[in-house]
């Protein structure tokens, strides 16, 4: 069982390595916050010859994006992968190296867990003597399948240790009784992420197709697996599965994926599987369910019983051994990454082993990290202001709901419920779980992991059927990212993005407000994209609209769809603007809020001085394109396209910024001009 059905939505797409893990207080240095300073915009990153209102995103960070190729170990290179490997390769290495060093640690405590998880991801030479044994148990059960029940029981106890099946199960908050926790069935067992790349005819995703193909081959061969044709055998299966699975698209709709069930309804939907073997191995008790697609739970399971024991014991196989392939020895970490990494998102090498050991700590104990990080780099002093920002955003976001000409004040009501409703969290939990109980040793990298899955399995066990604790946390204090969750009705704004270029003590307010507040803003709006809207003050799925408004609203969403849709970001590859709906109105409302907020701020009070020959109104969006500013490979962009619901870097900058008359205004776009459309074309929602 996964251990959450997350539905926050994030403000970029975000992959942890595992589950997060913490307990004590570590033995670091003095609390120090960063004192380097950096400049509010740095000029250099403009690009003279391109002019603000046919491109702004080249204007503004041509030089930048010059200047800034993407490194060899990357897909794409942009201000949140810059913070990002500040805040890893300098700061939590630091504090890693610290511990590192330390002698005789006392077992279960955080510096004993960091330094030994850190110390068996680099000892490479038992990595090398140990080869796939770590796998073997799995395996011998893999072996022993003889029927679709044993499938059941065995797919059941690898889900426990988060290698996926085509049903999987996950514990979140009911949509429909927020407070509570429940079950949630979800979808699953695409190696390749989604289904549109076993349906894609184009040169690009065929050759994908192959490669996986050829992959898959390759490692079994690495791994002395015998199976026959594994490639060829485990994506034919997975097409037959992709054909019966619901689109990103669909999978965004909360409504038609909210069906709450009985257990004993699952049975009838699926006879032939085998539900109380895979529920009772791992220890899954419940009398009733959210079923995310019924259908697809009949379909699936009538197709794992006209497929062949041997077949689905091959696909277990591949399952098993690329969910653990980056701990496993050389050829097969290397394969792994040639594919995941090279093939799908043109990354052309591996990141240094001391940095890669960095990011899989992280990975696994990014809580008790986490917790020194805060101490030492989030000063009290930022989540004051941070604090002050979001209620600042807050009463601009009442006022805008006030102007809206399109929606009824019966909605309006209840939009301000929700509104006063939010709550919010920033830089970093004020409790701390303790994991002490997590089994990290030395030498032995594939059972520490083993050990953090299980403790991540135990944990979400442990919620069902209970009530939310609404303190937790879904991301790490070190985490570049910040998120909304509907269940909660929260925005959570992370240590690790409260730093430049997106908060910046030392900038102008202008720069800020175009880019924390912004951000802000776009997390607020989250809870009135078409997703959040759906969700009511309490955090229930409960429709809060008159059917007028409701309509009203979807007409300005789908005018923002097919403005979106028209996007072609590489010859046959248009944004989905269906899928990437919910992150564009945040996008749209981060801004309209922000500038809001920044031209309240300043009535009354002198107007701010030209820098670096800017007025504030031109600043205010040279703070948002900063934020964004990326160069992204042709593999990644794709890759995107497909599975991603936020738009590409550059289609976030200009994108919302034709539809705004305060950035023609600032930058003097004339009508006609590439970045300004005219005011029955432009879309304005919140």
């Amino acid at each position: 069982m996964k251990s959450t059905y997350a539905l926050h939505l994030p403000l970029v797409a975000a992959v942890s390595l595992m589950a997060a893990c913490n307990t004590n207080t570590t033995k670091q240095t003095q609390a120090t916050a960063d004192t380097t300073k950096v400049p509010a915009f740095e000029v250099s990153s403009i690009d003279s010859s391109a002019k603000p209102c046919d491109d702004f995103d080249q204007f503004v960070n041509g030089g930048w994006k010059k200047n800034n190729p993407i490194p060899s170990t990357e897909s794409r290179w942009g201000a949140f992968n810059v913070l990002d490997k500040e805040n890893k390769e300098v700061r939590l290495k630091g504090i890693i190296l610290g511990l590192a060093e330390q002698k005789d640690l006392k077992k279960g405590t955080e510096e004993q867990q960091i330094s030994d998880f850190y110390r068996s991801f680099l000892d490479t030479a038992a990595i090398e003597k140990l080869g796939i044994t770590p796998l073997q148990p799995y395996l011998d059960k893999i072996n022993s399948i003889q029927s679709l029940a044993d499938f059941a029981k065995v797919s059941g106890e690898l889900e426990m240790l988060g290698i996926p099946g085509f049903i999987n199960f996950g514990v979140d908050a009911d949509g429909r009784n927020s407070k509570m926790n429940a079950v949630y069935q979800v979808q699953d067992g695409l190696s390749l992420g989604e289904k549109s790349y076993y349906e894609r005819p184009d040169a690009s995703t065929q050759e994908v197709r192959n490669e996986f193909v050829s992959h898959i081959d390759k490692q079994f061969t690495q791994a002395g697996f015998k199976d026959a044709t594994p490639g060829k055998t485990i994506l034919d299966f997975e097409t037959k599965v992709a054909k019966l699975q619901l689109s990103n698209v669909e999978l965004r709709d909360p409504v038609a994926t909210y069906n709450k069930a009985h257990y004993s309804e699952l049975k009838k939907l699926a006879p032939d599987y085998d539900w109380d073997a895979f529920t009772s191995v791992q220890g899954i008790k419940t009398d009733t369910m959210i079923l995310q697609n019924k259908a697809y739970i009949t379909k699936v399971s009538a197709l794992l019983k006209s497929t062949s024991p041997e077949t689905l014991k091959t696909w277990l196989r591949w399952q098993t051994l690329s969910h653990f392939a980056g701990f496993l020895t050389k050829p097969i970490d290397d394969e792994n990454f040639h594919f995941f990494a090279t093939v799908m998102r043109g990354t052309k090498q591996q990141r240094p082993r001391i940095e890669r050991a960095i990011r899989a700590t992280d990975g696994v104990m990014g809580m008790p990290l986490g917790k020194v990080f805060a101490k030492q780099y989030f000063p009290e002093s930022s989540k004051q202001k941070v604090s002050e920002m979001i209620e600042n955003v807050r009463a601009v976001y009442g006022q805008r709901i006030d102007s809206l000409t399109w929606m009824s004040d019966v909605t309006k009501k209840m939009a301000h419920k929700k509104l006063a409703s939010f709550t919010y969290k920033i830089g970093y939990p004020d409790k701390w779980k303790d994991y002490s109980t997590i089994d990290i040793k030395p030498g032995t990298l594939v059972e520490n992991i083993v050990s953090a899955a299980h403790y991540g399995h135990k944990e979400a066990l442990d919620k069902i059927g209970k009530p939310v604790d609404r303190s937790e946390w879904g991301m790490t204090p070190q985490t570049v990212n910040a998120y909304y969750n509907p269940l909660n009705n929260e925005v959570v704004f992370p240590a690790g993005i409260l730093q430049p270029p997106f908060f910046n003590a030392d900038a102008d307010d202008a720069i800020n407000y175009g880019g924390i507040i912004a951000v802000i803003g776009h997390e607020f709006t989250h809870g009135f994209d078409d997703q959040g809207s759906q969700y009511d003050a309490e955090g229930n799925l409960q429709n809060w609209w008159t059917d007028a408004d409701r309509k009203n609203f979807m007409a300005l969403a789908k005018r923002y769809i097919d403005y979106f849709s028209g996007i072609e970001v590489q010859k046959g590859f248009f944004i989905n603007g269906n899928l990437t709906i919910g992150e564009n109105i945040a996008d749209l409302g981060g801004l309209t809020l922000a500038y809001s907020a920044l031209e309240k701020s300043l009535q009354g009070k002198q107007e701010p001085a030209l820098i670096d020959g800017f007025n504030w109104k031109q600043r205010f969006f040279l703070g948002w394109a900063q934020v964004w500013h990326a160069n992204t490979t042709e593999a990644a962009l794709r890759n995107q396209i497909q599975t991603d619901p936020h738009s590409p870097a550059r289609d976030r900058i200009n994108g919302p910024l034709p539809h705004l008359k305060s950035f023609a205004n600032a930058w003097g776009c004339a009508p006609g001009s590439k970045m300004s459309l005219p005011d029955d074309k432009r879309v304005v929602i919140w």
